[in-house]
């Protein structure tokens, strides 16, 4: 069985399309973040993230990439990463630890070793600028003094617009997990029943098929709770006339499959519960229509919020109704932008 998450014709032809732009940019090399949180933007490049640690690949237009990262970290990019030169700094490090036998770089460390295999970086084309520590921006600009920033998160993140068949296939995959998730969560729900026992049915389900890890923290939220959203699991037991918000998104090789739905505790809707879920459904079928290609999200937003207007509801919408999807499952906090698979069912 395989031990990574990573193709590696992909990865060839992805280190080349980052390379065309730092030639179109004038970049020498491109630093590109991330960590357990933010975590798209690298694994793009190596399918794989430290623990704990933080992490950042340079890649430079010539000369291999080199993954930037902790020594904890360190064995396991060696085994899992599509990237393992790599280097240690204090920067990505968890705060005071000691780790005797690892060699600790600096970034003055880094820039005179390129230099000596004649790499000389110039202009650096940063990645992820929104959530890069500062502490890491300021030592990596004193280790390459002289060495120009600029910001080329934009043009980096189209590269992850346009799904590839390897791509859309993980993601396929990931989804296809959702629906025997759902049903067994779907057959724990019950009064009495705690909302983390319900998420750990799905949990389980999603990791015996081959999930990775999750976009997500399981979401199950009953009563007031489903008012929050994104409510993750608690130890709150559900209660008879409540219902409950369930949502799920493992990840397969790194990519995200979504489920959402919402349940009666008692096992039936009542009539108030039935109307609003049909009128919900309604939402989602004219939210559907809309997934096409060139349309903008407030494009595809608008049959839905103009539904809302109609019901009185627009003062209860608190978020967009299509999300992204593919290495991230988030709302607006993402370029990966293949049509949603959320899966819910018709009328009631």
């Amino acid at each position: 069985m395989s031990m990574v998450y990573y193709d590696e014709n992909e990865v060839i032809k992805r280190i080349a399309n980052v390379r065309n732009i730092l030639k179109d940019t004038g970049c020498d090399a491109a630093l590109i973040y991330y960590d357990e949180v933010n975590i798209a933007d690298a694994w793009y490049l190596t399918g794989w993230c430290p623990q704990f640690e933080k992490g950042a690949v340079l890649l430079p237009l010539e000369g291999d990439p080199i993954l930037l990262g902790g020594p904890e970290s360190e064995p396991f990019a060696k085994m899992s990463s599509s990237i393992t030169n790599t280097r240690c700094f204090s920067v990505f490090m968890v705060p005071d630890e000691e780790y005797p036998n690892s060699v600790i770089s600096t970034f003055d460390d880094l820039n005179r070793e390129l230099k000596e295999a004649g790499i000389k970086l110039r202009r650096i084309g940063t990645v992820g600028t929104s959530y890069f520590p500062h502490a890491l921006y300021v030592q990596f600009q004193e280790g390459f003094e002289g060495a120009e920033l600029i910001d080329i998160t934009d043009e980096y993140e189209v590269l992850r617009e346009v799904k590839s068949e390897w791509e859309r296939e993980n993601i396929r995959k990931a989804c296809s997990f959702t629906y025997d998730a759902f049903k067994a969560m779907e057959a724990k729900v019950a009064p009495g029943v705690t909302e983390i026992e319900i998420a750990a049915e799905g949990e389980y389900v999603c990791r015996k098929a081959g999930a990775n890890n999750f976009a997500f923290q399981c979401m199950v939220g009953s009563g007031v709770r489903a008012n929050a959203v994104v409510p993750t699991a608690t130890n709150k037991e559900m209660v008879e006339g409540e219902w409950v918000m369930l949502g799920i998104a493992p990840r397969y090789k790194g990519y995200a499959g979504v489920m959402g739905e919402t349940l009666p505790v008692s096992g039936v809707y009542t009539q108030e519960q039935k109307e609003a879920m049909n009128i919900l459904r309604k939402a989602l079928r004219l939210t559907k229509a809309m997934l096409k290609p060139g349309m903008s999200g407030t494009e595809i937003d608008k049959p839905a919020r103009d539904l809302y207007h109609e019901q009185d509801w627009f003062k209860y919408l608190v978020c967009p109704f299509a999300h992204t999807i593919g290495l991230m499952e988030q709302s607006g906090l993402s370029t990966d932008l293949t049509v949603p698979m959320c899966w819910r069912r018709e009328w009631l």
